[in-house]
């Protein structure tokens, strides 16, 4: 999931160096944070937070996939 994640975000932003993806995992649920610049930080929320909705959708379809509830928290 982390991989994923970091894949995403890096191809969204001008500063890639500075993406870090964290993981803390429970017994059924699996919460990813995503910490950017805060010059990027728009560009992986996007207009109306379209681009957030869909990292989103995508983590929780591969979370389906292994049995986890996934949550992506975009932090600054």
């Amino acid at each position: 999931m982390k991989k994923l994640i970091k894949v995403l975000a890096t191809s969204l932003v001008d500063n890639p160096d500075e993406v870090e993806v964290r993981e803390i995992e429970g017994e059924r649920a699996l919460i990813v944070e995503l910490s950017v610049a805060s010059d990027d930080m728009g560009k992986v929320i996007g207009k109306q937070g379209k681009i957030a909705r869909a990292i989103r959708a995508l983590a929780k379809a591969k979370g389906n996939k292994v049995g986890k509830n996934v949550v992506v928290e975009i932090v600054s």
